[in-house]
């Protein structure tokens, strides 16, 4: 069921991705989605979303927008290049604890989230960064979907064990807006706009 908590075993999270070949000998191109960049191969041997396919990648030496990295069995370009956009993945259990106020991405995914006092608004479906702060995405109730500051006067509770988050954001990021008071029916084309739009600023 969505927002209930889930064993760490068999969860995957993923922490880079192949971005394509380098050179002729089985170098490619990797993004790493880790805080330290480097910690991409901290973790072991790494598999794909599904968990069929593993690697051993091994770090050669920073690169535009990520590293140059050799993956044991890759030993020629046209093998490199195949794995272009392979997303990297380690187990949930391996990663290490995280501090008071820190959140994994993947542990958010999937709480339910409910207005203070409880009422029921959806479920956390995407965790964006763009920039300006971290940003929940939510699924709600009624279909829409709607983003949210991640922040502690925004969602003052964020209780992973039992599979929510509390939101207070403002009403008009939530609800669905209304027409002006006194339009008509048939009064043009209804423009309403869509609701709005990792250490948090909690």
């Amino acid at each position: 069921m969505a927002g209930e908590p889930e064993n760490d075993a068999g969860r995957r999270v993923c922490v880079g991705e192949i971005a394509g070949a380098h050179g002729v000998r089985g170098l490619v191109r990797l993004r790493s989605f880790t805080e330290d960049p480097a910690a991409v191969v901290a973790y072991g041997t790494l598999t794909d979303e599904e968990g069929r396919r593993r690697f051993v990648v091994r770090l050669q030496s920073p690169g535009k927008d990520g590293w140059l990295a050799r993956i044991d069995g890759v030993t020629d370009r046209t093998a490199a290049e195949a794995l272009r956009g392979t997303r990297l993945y380690v187990e949930r259990a391996a990663l290490p604890a995280t501090d008071e106020d820190e959140f994994y991405h993947a542990d958010l995914l999937g709480l339910r989230a409910e207005r203070v006092g409880g009422r029921e608004l959806g479920t956390v479906i995407a965790v964006h960064d763009f920039g300006g702060g971290t940003m929940l995405e939510l699924r709600l109730a009624d279909g829409r979907t709607a983003a949210v500051p991640f922040t502690r006067a925004a969602v003052p509770v964020v209780d992973v064990p039992n599979g929510r988050v509390v939101v207070d954001a403002p009403a008009a990021l939530l609800e669905p807006a209304r027409p002006p008071a006194g339009a008509g029916e048939g009064g043009g084309d209804d423009d309403r706009p869509e609701p709005g739009r990792t250490e948090s600023e909690r």
